[in-house]
């Protein structure tokens, strides 16, 4: 089922596109983008961990990890932050737990393709997931590089934007 759900990533089988990517990740590139993350920035993100969902691997919840930024700001500063120096995600953070919810009407079917799986992240990486995608999010915006085109994950677009930009092309090739 595993094998099913979450296919491995293995070298064998890249393109030369995936080999050229591989290549580019293996050094962090350092450019004036780059600043530290402002002990703002890690306290809104972590902040922002929904303290509901279920904790990671590692059972550190959103309120304890809320408790050590307020125990120990500059621990938890100069973790995030040497964490971009470096262009490293720790492998602990990376680590999930699975589990694989049945689908509503295919619970007597013996197909792996019932599950859903539920990936149960460490709360210390989706802090660290945060702080990154606010940085390219900023980044993507100040530079005007988003497709106008782009409706889906996108702030003040949704699926109703997006059928009326097909009736509004529709309606003038008509």
């Amino acid at each position: 089922m595993l094998d099913y759900l979450i296919p491995k990533d293995e070298v064998d089988n890249d393109t030369d596109y995936h080999n050229k990517i591989r290549k580019q990740i293996e050094r962090p590139i350092q450019t004036a983008d780059d600043r530290e993350y402002s002990s703002e920035e890690i306290r809104t993100a972590i902040e922002a961990i929904h303290s509901k969902k279920a904790p990671g691997e590692d059972g550190i919840t959103s309120e304890i990890l809320q408790h050590a930024y307020r125990q120990f700001p500059k621990l938890i500063y100069t973790l995030y932050n040497q964490c971009l120096r470096l262009g490293c995600f720790p492998k602990i953070w990376k680590r999930v737990k699975v589990i694989p919810i049945t689908k509503p009407g295919k619970e007597d079917t013996i197909a792996p393709s019932k599950y859903r799986p539920i990936s149960l992240i460490n709360d210390g990486g989706k802090v660290l997931e945060k702080l990154l995608i606010n940085r390219i999010m900023h980044y993507v915006y100040t530079n005007d590089l988003l497709n106008h085109n782009q409706y889906g994950f996108t702030q003040k677009k949704n699926t109703t934007d997006a059928a009326m930009a097909v009736k509004e092309f529709a309606e003038e090739g008509l």
